[in-house]
């Protein structure tokens, strides 16, 4: 990533009719919303620029500083835009401080993302000149047509021999688009089956539309016969070690939304609550484990899962003494073997199902699944989570509360 001279951010600055540059005196009241909107636009570079956007925070509406302080905390909030999950898929930014025209400023650069369009809480925006809009069908039918002409991530490729019969025209229609998108934008909306659905990165485009590896986890009527390996196996261990009988076994395979609901259900009815009557004067109520940790662990392992050269399942081995959580894939990205864990530090190898568990509610904001676990299992009394790194899997160890 190319860093902008001074030079080159003030003239950005000055040229007050240009779509790569928005100014914001201060963040503060519906600027935070405003602020977003610019994010997915720049996301989605409709002009073809190919560089970054760049946000001024400090700035007035003709380029000079309105000396508002830059703190941590606001440089914070502006990174926040980038993982909160409201911006889906998640944008490519960096946040700065700079000193530009005598006083400092908040820089927020914006890539192009690679996955247009880009949507802003069920939003398309775009920017043309000093407007923000939302965009229109031919707008979209441009960003659609330019994603096919990047070099795509693994979750949005097409899988050979999938036929867009092969989509629940229902499931699309009846849950993902309501979640995905305002009611007003729906409501407004002429778009054909086929835009709809190159929109939601649900197939290669309209002209092509064979189904992609995200159309399939997500609105496929049978996924598991393209992906073999797009399933949890769930096992409870009378014991300690897997050579010990299996009192409990199944399989959770469908769409993401259903093979999750379901495991969560049987995790569930295995975490049974104890209640202790005799060791104080009232009663107490203790559980194994914590709900949301193991929903959270759950979650990532899903989500950061790879699906490319392997045939092995979600694994989740329910022991006597612990819960193991078998991720097919190494660590990804920005994330190794020696600083996985490590808060702040995240990488998405499957971006787009990244969005659609945040569209469906099972993710909240990205980046927080470990700290989540990890909090909880303290507050319940659980011994440290444990993990296990290498090349080919990430295994955590939940250990049960003494």
């Amino acid at each position: 990533m190319t860093k902008y001279s001074d030079e080159e951010l003030i003239a950005l600055l000055d040229d007050l009719e240009s779509d790569r540059a928005e100014r914001k005196q201060s963040f503060k009241g519906d600027t935070p919303v405003r602020a977003r909107q610019v994010v997915c636009a720049f996301a989605n570079d409709l002009p073809n620029h190919d560089k970054p956007g760049i946000l001024f925070i400090g700035a007035c509406d003709d380029g000079s500083p309105s000396r508002e302080p830059i703190t941590d905390e606001l440089l914070r909030n502006l990174a926040d835009m980038k993982s909160d999950g409201r911006i889906l898929p998640l944008p490519v930014l960096t946040v700065e401080k700079r000193a530009l025209k005598g006083a400092e400023m908040a820089v927020v650069a914006v890539w192009p993302s690679d996955m247009p369009p880009v949507k802003f809480e069920g939003r398309i925006w775009i920017r043309t000149g000093p407007r923000r809009s939302i965009a229109n069908e031919q707008e979209e039918r441009i960003l659609i047509e330019r994603r096919r002409f990047k070099n795509l991530p693994f979750d949005i490729q097409p899988v050979p021999g999938a036929l867009l019969s092969d989509l629940s025209m229902v499931i699309f229609q009846n849950e993902f688009l309501p979640s995905a998108f305002a009611q007003d934008v729906l409501e407004g909306n002429n778009r054909s089956y086929e835009e709809r659905l190159a929109s939601c990165r649900m197939i290669l485009s309209p002209s092509d539309p064979v189904p992609t590896l995200l159309g399939l986890l997500t609105v496929g009527k049978n996924p598991q016969d393209f992906l073999a390996c797009a399933y949890i196996q769930f096992l409870r261990i009378d014991g300690t070690e897997l050579s010990d009988p299996v009192i409990d076994e199944e399989r959770f395979d469908g769409t993401l939304p259903d093979m999750l609901r379901r495991a969560e259900e049987k995790l569930s009815s295995h975490n049974r609550v104890a209640v202790d009557i005799a060791t104080g004067p009232t009663h107490s109520l203790s559980i194994p484990y914590p709900p949301v940790a193991i929903q959270q662990l759950l979650h990532n392992a899903v989500l950061h899962r790879t699906y490319e050269g392997t045939n092995a399942p979600v694994r989740v081995y329910w022991f006597n003494d612990r819960i193991e959580i078998m991720s097919p894939g190494g660590p990804y990205g920005n994330v190794t073997e020696d600083n996985f864990g490590t808060p702040g530090i995240t990488d998405y190898r499957n971006p787009n199902v990244a969005d659609v568990l945040r569209t469906f509610g099972f993710v909240q904001a990205f980046g927080r699944g470990i700290p989540v676990a990890r909090r909880e299992l303290e507050r319940n009394g659980n011994p440290p989570l444990e993990f296990i790194v290498n090349r080919s899997a990430v295994v955590c160890l939940v250990r049960k509360r003494p």
